[in-house]
């Protein structure tokens, strides 16, 4: 497998927040130097790169030797988030697999009179969330608070507990659990 200085280059140059002219810039090359390099239109010379890496600073052998395994997604666009429960109350969860995860974040979509239902919910955690937008009733035991945009709840989950939009409009709510419970 032939090694790819000029993808290898870009994404360290990237990682470390930097422009291809602020690289060259820093390293005292021709942003055109860089551009080439990345393009692999150009193979360096050792001492040209060492040049270059000059710029972030990097060794030559930290470049060479840099482990490129797979990172995780950190970064997640509104339509990249995993619907887990779609009606009248969506649920999107952040990330697609939760396996030996210890946190579930979620953006929740409540309907108008959009209920968890008269049971209520138990399981073995803690939960809370934000209200971004309209009006969410919160039941945990015997408490019961209607919550505005704003406002939040954080508590233990196997407490007795249900949500249900009071409000006219949809309710939205940013909420986290640890351990994942769905």
């Amino acid at each position: 497998m032939e090694f790819d200085v000029g993808a290898r280059l870009r994404r360290i140059r990237e990682m470390h927040g930097l422009s291809q002219r602020e690289l060259a810039r820093r390293a005292g090359v021709s942003n055109a130097a860089v551009s080439l390099i990345e393009q692999n239109r150009t193979s360096p010379s050792v001492g040209s790169l060492k040049k270059v890496l000059d710029g972030i600073p990097m060794s030559l052998a930290d470049f060479f030797a840099l482990d490129e395994t797979p990172r995780e997604q950190v970064f997640f666009r509104a339509g990249e988030l995993s619907v887990i429960s779609e009606g009248a109350i969506r649920y999107a969860q952040i990330g697609r697999d939760l396996q030996g995860r210890a946190l579930q974040i979620l953006h929740e979509r409540y309907a108008p009179g959009a209920d968890t239902g008269q049971t209520m919910l138990r399981h073995s955690a803690e939960e809370g969330g934000v209200v971004v937008s309209g009006e969410l009733e919160v039941t945990v035991g015997d408490q019961r608070q209607v919550l505005g945009p704003g406002d939040a709840y954080y508590f233990n989950s196997r407490l007795p507990h249900r949500f249900r939009n009071v409000g006219d409009g949809e309710c939205e709510v940013v909420s986290v659990c640890t351990p994942p419970s769905f």
